[in-house]
């Protein structure tokens, strides 16, 4: 692997003193960070100008049903019940192997072509061992850094809730002991399990037992909207089931006692604030999850819905949170004093803090000597960013995919001036129209263009 210097850009690190070096050096040997510096010297090293350029660690999404990008934006303007019974009981279930393969290699290209250098692939439309293989495969084709969380498929999401089907545990232990029995990988594995809201007691015991038998981290959805009112958190603690290896997924409905119990047991959370404010899962939790001491993670969570960045998602975070703490204020009858949520919090939400809900704190998420190299570089070159006197606040306001030129996975470039390297965009194009079409002309009354709205109502569990 080559060694590489990384010079005279702007360096902002995200690491714990959220350090912004300007100007700086970075220097890159065996896919790991070696230095970081002013004026760096390293002769076998192939010095990269990188001048006035923003260079920051890879974004995390630490959420994303990946399977769903060859539906792209079928359920923009679907609640949640109506995307439960559209998604999961009606198209899920027509999806073949080479579907699942060819929405997860185009969903995770799409994430890495924006910025997203490591991806949470929830992935729950696993009906077999094929499905399983295929999206493992192509997370593996696509050369992000990955965890597939292993989360059933159309049996265990497309029927009554809550659910006595079981998850489907001789695949997850196929898997485990085979193609993730190291935990080493770019790709490696966790347990994307149901939870409280959606099955039995008995089920949600085994899944999470299952998890902690085979060292997963577990990634659950909890307070989604009125399946979220059915404290869920309390369950998991009466059952002994929370942990520092679990991410609570969206959090809106639950109380706040019940987010003092994820920060009292160590668990991280994700916030999907996109989806949640669109769907009615509620408002966001991200300010709640500040006040019991806990930093969000964010996530995409579904291209069936919104857009798959992390730049619009850090926005849509900021501008709720910032108009929820002044809306306090002002019908207080008080004048913000300053800022409560700053945009260095949200960049931390979209890096480090996704590290660490996806258990890879020590190996990404900050630009740190001794982590892999998993890092972007920001173009300088429009008006958008001239001149940029607060880089952060640049990344958080007015970055977005067009301006990330380059990105390096561990020390390997992917993307350089603006193109994924070895990726075939005709082959994809032609292989997402193909799956799109199967899968809708197998449901009756699924359509394209926007109009198909399902009906049915969904009973609470």
């Amino acid at each position: 692997m080559r060694t590489l210097l990384l010079s005279g850009g702007i360096v902002v690190t995200c690491d714990d003193s959220n350090t912004v070096l300007w100007p700086g050096d970075i220097l890159i040997r065996d896919g790991k960070i070696a230095a970081i510096g002013r004026e760096l010297t390293a002769p076998d090293a192939e010095r990269i100008d990188i001048a006035g350029r923003i260079v920051m660690p890879g974004l995390i999404d630490t959420h994303r049903h990946t399977w769903q990008s060859v539906v792209r934006n079928i359920a923009s303007d679907w609640t949640l019940d109506q995307y439960l019974v559209g998604l999961h009981m009606g198209l899920s279930r027509h999806f073949r192997p080479e579907d699942t393969y060819a929405g997860n290699l185009i969903g995770a290209l799409e994430a890495l072509d924006s910025g997203i250098t490591t991806l949470l692939d929830w992935s729950h439309n696993l009906y077999t061992p094929e499905h399983t293989d295929a999206a493992v495969d192509a997370l593996a084709e696509a050369g992000l850094r990955a965890v597939f969380s292993h989360g059933g498929g159309a049996q265990q999401w497309g029927g009554p809730m809550p659910s006595s089907v079981p998850h489907p545990e001789h695949d997850v232990r196929r898997l485990r002991a085979d193609r993730f029995s190291a935990n080493d990988g770019l790709v490696t594995m966790g347990l994307a399990v149901r939870g409280p809201q959606f099955t039995t007691a008995e089920v949600n015991k085994a899944d999470f037992l299952l998890a902690r038998e085979l060292d997963l981290r577990v990634s659950v959805h909890v307070g989604d909207g009125h399946w979220g009112k059915s404290k869920p958190i309390h369950k998991l603690n009466e059952a002994g089931l929370l942990a520092d290896t679990t991410t609570y997924v969206h959090c809106n409905t639950i109380a706040d006692d019940e987010l003092r119990l994820i920060a009292d047991t160590g668990g991280t959370a994700s916030v999907a604030t996109d989806v949640e404010m669109q769907m009615g899962h509620g408002w966001p939790a991200t300010g709640r999850l500040l006040a019991v001491g806990i930093e969000p993670s964010l996530s995409v969570d579904v291209c069936s819905s919104v857009g798959g960045d992390m730049f619009s998602l850090m926005r849509t975070t900021i501008a709720v949170q910032r108009a929820s703490d002044n809306a306090a204020a002002v019908e207080a009858g008080e004048q913000p004093d300053r800022i409560r949520l700053r945009c260095q919090d949200v960049l931390r939400f979209a890096t480090i803090e996704g590290a660490r809900a996806n258990g890879l704190v020590d190996v990404t998420g900050s630009l740190e000597v001794g982590k892999a190299a998993d890092i972007l570089i920001l173009s300088n070159d429009t008006l958008a960013t001239t001149p940029i006197t607060n880089p952060v606040g640049t990344i958080v306001y007015n970055a977005h995919p067009g301006l990330v030129k380059d990105i390096l996975v561990a020390g390997k470039f992917v993307k350089r001036d603006g193109k994924l390297i070895g990726v075939d965009l005709d082959r994809l194009r032609r292989m997402a129209e193909s799956s799109r079409d199967h899968v809708f002309g197998s449901l009756e009354g699924a359509a394209i263009g926007g109009d198909w709205q399902p009906e049915q109502k969904l009973a609470l569990g």
